[in-house]
């Protein structure tokens, strides 16, 4: 009789257990709010609104690869966490503006800030070192 208690309560103990515990989706992307960035002066507030001072030192045309190298995927997944929505741009064209990060400087080190812009819509960015990256960070 021991012994069927003893299989009863495990079965309990996992099947509310199983209930507790969240239920893992296919998808753990957080859902993206589009963040109009049409002017310099919207793409300059975007990144004050997450505490970043920047300044603007350059822009260029990019095309968005419609399938991710592994390098691109390591970026999608940093704009996935942001709620940015990168993926969704894949295969258009797009444009890359670069800033200069004036209030953060680990290590003495020069950091730059990326807004990926597409349809006057922020859909990716990221902060970095100068030095080609060592330091990454997401801009929220």
């Amino acid at each position: 009789m021991n012994k069927k208690v003893a299989i009863l309560i495990a079965v309990v103990v996992i099947g509310a257990t199983a209930l507790i515990m969240p239920i893992k989706r296919e998808s753990s992307i957080p859902k993206s709010t589009p963040v109009k960035v049409a002017t310099a002066g919207q793409r300059i507030d975007y990144f004050a609104s997450h505490g970043w001072e920047v300044e603007e030192i350059g822009e260029k045309q990019v095309t968005i690869p419609k399938d991710f190298s592994e390098v691109y995927e390591e970026y999608a997944v940093i704009q996935d966490r942001q709620g940015l929505p990168l993926r969704e741009y894949a295969g258009k064209n797009a444009k890359l503006y670069v800033y200069e990060v004036k209030n953060y400087s680990p290590e003495s080190r020069k950091m730059l800030a990326e807004l990926l812009v597409c349809e006057d819509t922020a859909i990716a960015s990221m902060v970095y070192s100068e030095d080609g990256g060592s330091i990454k960070l997401s801009v929220s």
